[in-house]
């Protein structure tokens, strides 16, 4: 008895500790959060984009104070959770309904915008890890896979400004695609279901591809969700591949004197699980609303805190070259749908 209200004591003790060193930094990151999602509803401004403006010009929470162990706490650890419970909003239902050439044009269009991008990165001078992250993020789902590839991709000086450019860039880019690409796709003459198509395959962003789509028609909004929601699927192989990968050929880890990253990032597993559990039915429409909510408010507490963690003026230090490179990536993978849409179109 007195053994176990030790341990009690003992737990108790932990989670106190762990909440006073935490809490400030995590609370600061929900109140940007809120703030942006606030701007978003009201302004039209992408929530993402608010997030991690109003994070940078909070930069100095991070350096020094109470806030630090918390901000640091929210970038990474909520971060994954937001990821993993993406998993909730795919289903083995998204494939079937797309069809096979759909399919295997959306899935070509990931892979091969992710060996672009490492070809071009290597043509511009930058390395693998920054083509890795803005290719992903272009190829799949903008911000949430920039951020899910940064958690398991090797660190270096350069992470954090990496990783804040292209969620920047991402979403800017994703902005402007959803107001011209409807115009493009008019222009091209192309039908309902194939602008669904382009702008689900193309644009960065859930959020951009969903106003893009609905604003030219209901059957295309439909149909645009439905061909993003089918790259979103993507992530979690796309990951585990980066993280075998690297876990089999990077040595930085081990150069430094740190430990190798885990074989399967759980965070990864629990995205395949969640998502296999949803494939089932096994989740009520219900809950699947509520943790397709909470991933999205864990992603946007995330980013604002690693908007946090990095200054504007490393930002800014990026280079014209990463900014060639993701704007390339952009364009690529626009090229390719259009390019497969007219070839099944024939």
């Amino acid at each position: 008895m007195a053994g176990a209200i030790a341990s009690n004591q003992k737990l108790n003790a932990r989670i106190s500790e762990f909440m006073a060193n935490n809490a400030p930094g995590f609370l600061v990151s929900v109140i940007i959060a809120i703030t942006a999602q606030f701007l978003s509803e009201h302004y039209g401004a992408p929530a993402m984009l608010m997030a991690l403006l109003l994070g940078i010009a909070f930069h100095f929470l991070a350096e020094e104070g109470r806030c630090v162990p918390g901000i640091a706490f929210t970038s990474r650890t909520v971060l994954r959770i937001g990821v993993a419970l993406l998993g909730t909003r795919i289903s083995v239902e998204l494939l079937v309904g797309l069809g096979p050439s759909l399919i295997a044009l959306v899935v070509l269009g990931v892979i091969f915008t992710i060996l672009f991008a490492l070809l071009a990165a290597k043509m511009l001078g930058r390395g693998w890890r920054i083509a890795l992250l803005t290719g992903g993020s272009v190829a799949i789902c903008g911000a949430s896979a920039a951020m899910a590839i940064a958690a398991v991709l090797p660190k270096n000086e350069h992470s954090e400004r990496n990783l804040i450019f292209t969620v920047l860039s991402v979403t800017v880019l994703s902005t402007v695609a959803m107001i011209a690409y409807p115009l493009i796709t008019q222009t091209l003459q192309l039908d309902e279901l194939q602008t669904g198509v382009f702008l689900g395959g193309t644009i960065h962003d859930v959020a951009q591809v969903v106003g893009a789509g609905f604003s030219v028609s209901e059957q295309t909004g439909e149909t645009a969700t439905l061909v993003k929601l089918i790259r979103v699927t993507m992530l979690a192989p796309v990951v585990l591949v980066f993280s075998l990968v690297i876990r089999s050929f990077a040595d930085d880890a081990a150069n430094d004197g740190g430990k190798r990253p885990p074989l399967i990032p759980f965070f990864v597993l629990m995205f395949l699980l969640l998502a296999a559990i949803n494939s089932f039915g096994l989740i009520p429409a219900i809950m699947q609303t509520a943790l397709s909510d909470l991933s999205r408010w864990a992603l946007l507490i995330s980013i604002a805190a690693v908007g946090m963690k990095t200054s504007l003026k490393t930002i800014l230090d990026v280079g014209g070259h990463a900014i060639i490179l993701i704007v390339a990536e952009t364009i690529f993978i626009a090229g390719f749908i259009l390019f497969g849409i007219k070839w099944l179109a024939g």
